[in-house]
């Protein structure tokens, strides 16, 4: 799978977690941790980047980037990894994760910390929009990672960062808009949020309080910046009007990824030492 698609690797690796399954592999394997906001996420790809399985789990130890529930993030983390090792048939011993763009020393340790509380030993910190850049092979542009609790951004230019930004939002705070305005709990107004023949409905809520928020943000984090594209992942990304949003206000080309919820993960994975 060296020379497929980023949009077949992506299609390859939701298959493999929704279907628990792994792929042959030679023994020779990379792993990537995301704590996200909404989802802790454990993805394993060969020394050619091609998906070997991978597992996702939603939680909520993690807000705006910051570990809040330490021993239930190492709960959790563990446990993806014991059942990630018997669908492999081998160890896992060491990964990459993430972080959003300038986040603390300190707490970039701690997420580093719950990673290897679980056994492996964390051999790479990325930010998460380079993450999500290197998971679509993009070396020039600008990405945008709109995850649960924050919106990170990245400008590359030949595969150099030149710029991160990072702000708390994302689909935490469209889940608490939807709460408010149909007068539900959160747990509802979160499946509500998930539910794609309620798009219709719930877009146009969240979309002038939060979705215009992350295009403003963005339009105003590149004007120092001759960028074209924009690459767009995260689950908060996911509605069909998302792209149509950031394309009015930013005025730039904007491009939605495959499985926008894997690309970080996958990234971080690719980023890890074999």
């Amino acid at each position: 799978m060296a020379d497929v698609s980023v949009e077949t690797r992506l299609r390859t690796l939701e298959q493999l977690i929704r279907d628990a399954e792994c792929r042959e592999h030679d023994g020779v394997l990379k792993v990537g941790v995301d704590l996200g906001t909404a989802n802790i996420a454990m993805v394993v790809v060969d020394r050619h980047n091609a998906p070997i399985t991978g597992i996702t789990y939603p939680s909520s130890v993690v807000k705006d980037g910051i570990v809040v529930d330490y021993l239930s993030a190492t709960r959790v983390v563990k446990h993806l990894k014991q059942q990630l090792e018997a669908r492999l048939g081998q160890a896992l011993t060491h990964a990459a994760t993430a972080i959003p763009p300038g986040i603390s020393e300190g707490n970039t340790k701690v997420i580093a910390n719950v990673v290897e509380s679980s056994g492996l030993l964390v051999t790479h910190v990325v930010d998460e929009p380079v993450a999500a850049a290197t998971a679509l092979n993009m070396r020039n542009g600008a990405v945008v990672d709109v995850g649960g609790g924050t919106t990170g951004l990245s400008v590359l230019r030949n595969g150099k960062v030149l710029f991160s930004a990072d702000e708390p939002t994302g689909g935490t705070h469209m889940t608490l808009v939807l709460a408010g305005a149909l007068g539900l709990t959160y747990a509802d107004a979160e499946q509500v949020k998930h539910d794609p023949a309620q798009e219709a409905d719930i877009f146009p809520l969240v979309r002038p309080v939060v979705v215009e928020k992350m295009a403003c943000l963005t339009r105003d984090w590149l004007t120092a910046y001759n960028v074209r594209n924009i690459h767009v992942v995260g689950g908060a990304s996911s509605f069909s009007e998302f792209p149509g949003v950031f394309r009015k206000v930013t005025g730039k080309n904007i491009i939605p990824a495959v499985e926008p919820l894997l690309v970080t993960p996958l990234g971080i994975a690719m980023q890890a030492a074999p």
